[in-house]
């Protein structure tokens, strides 16, 4: 049971990758740090959110590895980082999340810890990362379908109608 849920988290994990990577495709480094309004983030925040946030969940809690996360910076920054560094920061934060997740003991999956003020469990944490990631993903793409009017092609050749 346990594996087939974290055979599935890690799917998960890489078609959320798939989808980030396919999104900043269309875009250049202007739009990657651009801020619709002042309530929002823009594309390169959401990236660092993300690896802080697999980071200090995955890599740090459910891994116990060491993470040092300013979360605060993660959407402060107006500019820094090109579209390759940023994928490739997420692309490396991705492989060791889902190192940490596949390296978990069942015992580490079911034992509770304490994860910015909440407890969890490390599947807690996992379900955390995976809808975090997922919920994230979903802004970049609607931002840059936004952006350029574009359909981003996720799905492109599979029928989604078959049963």
């Amino acid at each position: 049971m346990l594996t087939e849920i974290v055979e599935n988290a890690v799917y998960r994990i890489d078609e959320n990758t798939r989808m980030v990577q396919k999104s900043l495709a269309h875009i250049d480094h202007e739009a990657l740090w651009h801020v619709p309004n002042r309530t929002m983030n823009s594309i390169a925040n959401l990236i660092l959110h993300l690896c802080g946030n697999m980071g200090q969940y995955a890599i740090a809690s459910l891994g116990n590895g060491s993470y040092q996360r300013q979360r605060d910076l993660e959407f402060s920054r107006r500019s820094g980082e090109t579209k390759k560094e940023l994928l490739q920061l997420l692309l490396d934060t991705v492989e060791k999340t889902k190192a940490a997740i596949q390296e978990s003991t069942v015992e580490e999956l079911l034992k509770k810890r304490k994860v910015q003020g909440y407890r969890f469990s490390g599947l807690g944490i996992v379900f955390h990362v995976v809808e975090h990631y997922s919920y994230h993903t979903g802004q970049i793409a609607y931002l840059v379908k936004q952006m350029k009017h574009i359909d981003l092609g996720f799905y492109d050749g599979i029928d989604l109608n078959a049963q």
